[in-house]
């Protein structure tokens, strides 16, 4: 699987780059006989870290606010690994929570610092997995977010899972307490889809948030990856 970031037009000039990194671990399981489906991994990792910041541990003075707040100090860094069997078992023996989806399992965890990852999950591997969907997803549900895949990049698994992350995040973020406390009785809902060529350029010229990747994997720097088309966002847009 892979990672991702965000970033401004011009990451050189990025302030953030001088805070300390720390990084939003997501394992999914990936059994060889089950894998999940492309679509639902997707959006599963995206309600996984709607559902870590929505956490009371993440707020205030809960025991991963500190961590979370340093990650956010930085780039939002996501990284995306992949584990069966014995490994899934051990990263689900550490402090995190575990969302599922119609066939996907992904554990999200506290950040930790870009070069500090617990022993269970840095032997995980990040690349050379691939997910399918068995068949075309359906349309998104109507009245509720959708994050829209950039149509012109072809991205693994791991990184638009990653992607994904972002944008819902980036949605949270603006919304406010009303809208999240909405998106939360509704138990984070959500769709992840690929836009149309017209459709994404209509999207990128919205007021809506918008995912740039930092270009460390697979895309350019600056890259527009994900925009998080929330209703609320858009009623205000």
């Amino acid at each position: 699987m892979s990672s991702a970031e965000t970033a401004p037009a011009d990451p050189s000039a990025d302030p953030r780059d001088g805070a300390p990194q720390f990084v939003l671990p997501l394992v999914v399981r990936l059994e060889k006989t089950a894998p999940p489906a492309r679509t639902d991994a997707l959006e599963t990792a995206a309600r996984a870290v709607l559902t870590l910041l929505a956490d009371e541990r993440a707020e205030g003075d809960g025991a991963w606010a500190a961590a979370v707040r340093d990650w956010q100090d930085a780039r939002i860094r996501k990284v995306v690994r992949r584990a069966r069997g014995a490994e899934w078992r051990r990263a689900c023996g550490l402090p995190g929570i575990t969302v599922t989806g119609a066939t996907a399992e992904v554990r999200v965890f506290p950040p930790v610092p870009l070069d500090g990852w617990p022993k269970e999950l840095v032997k995980l591997q990040v690349s050379g997995t691939e997910l399918d969907d068995p068949a075309a997803p359906a349309p998104p549900a109507p009245g509720r977010p959708v994050l829209w895949l950039n149509p012109g990049l072809g991205m693994s698994a791991g990184k638009a899972m990653a992607q994904a992350g972002h944008g819902a995040q980036l949605a949270w973020w603006a919304l406010d307490d009303a809208g999240r406390k909405a998106w939360r009785e509704d138990g984070f809902a959500l769709s992840v889809r690929t836009a149309g060529p017209e459709r994404w350029a209509e999207l990128t010229s919205s007021a809506l948030p918008v995912v740039r990747d930092a270009g460390f994997t697979e895309i350019a720097p600056g890259s527009c990856t994900v925009v998080a088309d929330h209703p609320a966002l858009r009623a205000r847009a």
